[in-house]
Protein backbone atom coordinates (compact mmCIF):
# COMPACT_ATOMS: atom_id res chain seq x y z
CA UNK A 1 0.00 0.00 0.00
CA UNK A 2 2.45 2.46 1.09
CA UNK A 3 4.51 1.88 -3.05
CA UNK A 4 1.02 2.60 -4.17
CA UNK A 5 1.31 5.88 -2.72
CA UNK A 6 4.58 6.89 -3.99
CA UNK A 7 3.90 5.92 -7.03
CA UNK A 8 0.59 7.87 -6.99
CA UNK A 9 2.43 10.73 -5.85
CA UNK A 10 5.12 10.45 -8.18
CA UNK A 11 2.33 10.01 -11.23
CA UNK A 12 0.43 13.19 -9.95
CA UNK A 13 3.82 14.97 -10.02
CA UNK A 14 4.40 13.85 -13.41
CA UNK A 15 0.84 14.93 -14.97
CA UNK A 16 1.35 18.02 -13.15
CA UNK A 17 4.68 18.66 -15.17
CA UNK A 18 3.25 17.48 -18.63
CA UNK A 19 0.52 19.90 -18.23
CA UNK A 20 2.64 22.55 -16.75
CA UNK A 21 4.44 21.79 -20.58
CA UNK A 22 1.16 21.95 -22.45
CA UNK A 23 0.68 25.32 -20.63
CA UNK A 24 3.85 27.06 -21.85
CA UNK A 25 4.05 25.72 -24.87
CA UNK A 26 3.33 27.99 -27.82
CA UNK A 27 -0.22 26.57 -29.28
CA UNK A 28 1.11 27.05 -33.39
CA UNK A 29 -0.28 23.85 -33.84
CA UNK A 30 -2.90 21.00 -31.46
CA UNK A 31 -1.78 18.35 -29.08
CA UNK A 32 -2.31 15.54 -31.49
CA UNK A 33 -0.55 17.45 -34.66
CA UNK A 34 2.28 17.14 -32.66
CA UNK A 35 1.83 14.04 -31.45
CA UNK A 36 1.62 13.02 -34.61
CA UNK A 37 5.01 14.71 -35.94
CA UNK A 38 6.66 13.25 -33.24
CA UNK A 39 5.26 9.51 -33.92
CA UNK A 40 6.59 9.67 -37.40
CA UNK A 41 10.06 11.36 -36.19
CA UNK A 42 10.26 8.17 -34.10
CA UNK A 43 8.74 5.28 -36.17
CA UNK A 44 8.92 6.57 -39.52
CA UNK A 45 6.88 7.30 -42.42
CA UNK A 46 3.31 5.90 -42.01
CA UNK A 47 0.24 5.41 -43.66
CA UNK A 48 -2.90 7.32 -42.37
CA UNK A 49 -5.02 4.56 -40.70
CA UNK A 50 -1.74 3.98 -38.95
CA UNK A 51 -1.60 7.23 -37.67
CA UNK A 52 -5.13 7.33 -36.84
CA UNK A 53 -5.03 4.18 -34.59
CA UNK A 54 -1.93 5.47 -32.66
CA UNK A 55 -2.96 9.03 -32.20
CA UNK A 56 -6.42 7.61 -31.27
CA UNK A 57 -8.21 9.30 -33.71
CA UNK A 58 -10.46 8.43 -36.52
CA UNK A 59 -9.34 7.92 -39.97
CA UNK A 60 -11.23 10.93 -42.03
CA UNK A 61 -9.87 13.55 -38.70
CA UNK A 62 -6.24 12.23 -39.64
CA UNK A 63 -6.56 12.74 -43.02
CA UNK A 64 -7.42 16.92 -42.17
CA UNK A 65 -4.56 16.80 -40.03
CA UNK A 66 -2.29 15.65 -42.09
CA UNK A 67 -3.62 17.67 -44.78
CA UNK A 68 -2.80 20.92 -42.56
CA UNK A 69 0.52 19.34 -41.31
CA UNK A 70 1.67 19.27 -45.60
CA UNK A 71 -0.01 22.36 -46.12
CA UNK A 72 2.44 23.93 -43.54
CA UNK A 73 5.33 21.71 -44.93
CA UNK A 74 5.79 19.34 -42.07
CA UNK A 75 4.91 16.45 -44.09
CA UNK A 76 5.09 14.86 -47.10
CA UNK A 77 2.32 12.38 -48.89
CA UNK A 78 4.70 9.93 -50.43
CA UNK A 79 3.94 6.38 -52.35
CA UNK A 80 3.81 3.47 -50.35
CA UNK A 81 6.43 0.80 -51.94
CA UNK A 82 4.29 -2.09 -51.45
CA UNK A 83 0.96 -0.74 -52.33
CA UNK A 84 0.63 1.29 -55.14
CA UNK A 85 -2.67 2.67 -54.08
CA UNK A 86 -2.16 3.32 -50.82
CA UNK A 87 0.20 6.65 -49.36
CA UNK A 88 2.45 7.40 -46.29
CA UNK A 89 2.98 10.23 -44.76
CA UNK A 90 6.38 11.06 -43.83
CA UNK A 91 8.06 13.85 -41.89
CA UNK A 92 9.65 16.52 -43.72
CA UNK A 93 13.06 18.10 -42.97
CA UNK A 94 11.03 21.26 -41.92
CA UNK A 95 8.99 19.04 -39.78
CA UNK A 96 11.99 17.89 -38.47
CA UNK A 97 13.47 21.49 -37.38
CA UNK A 98 9.91 22.49 -36.02
CA UNK A 99 9.61 19.31 -33.96
CA UNK A 100 13.53 19.77 -32.43
CA UNK A 101 12.67 23.06 -31.95
CA UNK A 102 9.75 22.57 -30.23
CA UNK A 103 11.70 19.65 -28.46
CA UNK A 104 13.97 21.99 -27.40
CA UNK A 105 12.43 24.78 -26.32
CA UNK A 106 9.85 22.59 -23.79
CA UNK A 107 13.19 21.81 -22.48
CA UNK A 108 14.58 24.98 -21.80
CA UNK A 109 11.46 26.10 -20.26
CA UNK A 110 11.90 22.70 -17.73
CA UNK A 111 15.62 23.22 -17.37
CA UNK A 112 14.66 27.15 -16.04
CA UNK A 113 12.63 25.25 -13.79
CA UNK A 114 14.91 23.04 -12.61
CA UNK A 115 17.61 25.49 -11.96
CA UNK A 116 15.16 27.04 -9.08
CA UNK A 117 15.56 23.88 -7.05
CA UNK A 118 17.36 23.12 -4.45
CA UNK A 119 20.93 21.22 -5.08
CA UNK A 120 19.84 17.81 -3.83
CA UNK A 121 16.34 18.19 -5.04
CA UNK A 122 18.10 19.12 -9.13
CA UNK A 123 20.55 15.85 -7.89
CA UNK A 124 17.43 13.99 -7.09
CA UNK A 125 15.95 14.45 -10.81
CA UNK A 126 19.27 13.75 -12.75
CA UNK A 127 19.73 11.18 -11.26
CA UNK A 128 15.87 9.46 -12.32
CA UNK A 129 16.76 10.92 -16.00
CA UNK A 130 17.44 6.97 -17.08
CA UNK A 131 14.38 6.03 -15.29
CA UNK A 132 12.50 8.89 -17.13
CA UNK A 133 13.73 7.93 -20.95
CA UNK A 134 13.06 4.37 -19.79
CA UNK A 135 9.44 5.47 -19.10
CA UNK A 136 9.32 7.35 -22.69
CA UNK A 137 10.79 3.54 -24.51
CA UNK A 138 8.33 1.94 -22.43
CA UNK A 139 5.52 4.26 -24.25
CA UNK A 140 6.86 4.30 -27.17
CA UNK A 141 7.10 0.73 -27.81
CA UNK A 142 3.84 0.22 -26.35
CA UNK A 143 2.41 2.62 -28.85
CA UNK A 144 4.25 0.95 -31.66
CA UNK A 145 3.08 -2.43 -30.66
CA UNK A 146 -0.55 -1.03 -30.25
CA UNK A 147 -0.85 -0.31 -33.77
CA UNK A 148 1.24 -3.04 -35.27
CA UNK A 149 -1.19 -5.23 -33.92
CA UNK A 150 -4.17 -3.79 -35.59
CA UNK A 151 -2.56 -4.56 -38.53
CA UNK A 152 -1.73 -7.60 -37.83
CA UNK A 153 1.91 -7.14 -38.55
CA UNK A 154 5.04 -4.32 -37.55
CA UNK A 155 7.37 -4.62 -40.53
CA UNK A 156 6.78 -1.23 -41.83
CA UNK A 157 8.06 0.35 -38.27
CA UNK A 158 11.44 1.96 -38.99
CA UNK A 159 13.75 1.79 -35.30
Amino acid sequence: MASEARTEGIGEALYGLVATAVRHHVRDISLTAASTLSTLARSGPRRITDLAAIEGVSQPSMTVLVTGLERAGLVARQADRADRRAVRVALTDEGDRYLRARRRDGAEAFDRLIEKLPGDEGAALRAATPALRHLLAIDSERRDGHSSERRGGGSDVAR
